[in-house]
């Protein structure tokens, strides 16, 4: 792949983390800031790399209980039964809900999933200095933030049913404990993509090709 042309920050111009607004900064203004908020200025998120690892580690670590734990706890007169994620998901598919049973298995399963994996291989890519495929990579971030905040949706219909069954003496639902792992690990995901920065991957093509 060819460098497409000279980069923003070889003109001296730098993209704003919170606005996004691209200016220059003024040389003798230290720290630099952005003119439109105020925030301070950098070529490359501070510690980047080692703030997404640290919090995908975390997460990879919460990952474990969210799934083996407790998720959701029912009970009635006459039954009580404690369901991890999956086990609800095939409860529900055996009650004749199989189109809730998928979007609950996607969300709550396959996209946090597809977050730790995605946001590994690019932080391996970048730690590699590696070129391979970097539209197909950009395009891989952009979806793990759009689709990041749906993994919450477990914990939406969880507290939307503790909400709705008011009356105590004949059923009850509560969170289990895998609930707060669960919630955890969608933050802190978010959190990592939010401190990853996309403009590492195209460095050391930028560095190959000899443009600065």
């Amino acid at each position: 792949m060819e460098w497409p042309g000279r980069s923003a920050a070889s003109l001296g111009y730098c993209s704003c983390h919170v606005c996004s607004l691209v200016s220059r900064p003024q040389a003798d203004e230290y720290p630099p800031r952005c003119p439109r908020c105020g925030t301070r200025l950098h070529l490359r998120y501070p510690d980047s790399l080692q703030r997404c690892w640290a919090l995908l580690i975390a997460s990879y670590i919460l990952y474990i209980p969210a799934n083996l734990m407790t998720m959701m706890e029912t009970g009635t007169l006459i039954s009580y039964r404690k369901d991890t994620i999956m086990s609800g998901v095939i409860h529900l598919w055996q009650s004749g809900n199989p189109g809730i049973a998928v979007i609950v298995f996607v969300a709550s399963i396959l996209v946090p999933l597809f977050k730790l994996l995605v946001l590994t291989l690019l932080l391996l890519s970048v730690r590699r200095g590696s070129t391979w495929k970097i539209r197909t990579r950009i395009q891989l971030y952009r979806i793990v933030e759009l689709v990041g905040r749906w993994s919450m949706l477990d914990i939406f219909v969880l507290t939307i049913l503790a909400a709705l069954v008011q009356i105590q003496t004949m059923a009850t639902v509560r969170a289990g404990t895998a609930s707060i792992a669960f919630g955890m690990v969608v933050v802190l995901t978010m959190f990592a993509a939010m401190v990853f920065d996309p403009r590492l991957m195209w460095d050391p093509l930028r560095k190959r090709t000899g443009h600065e």
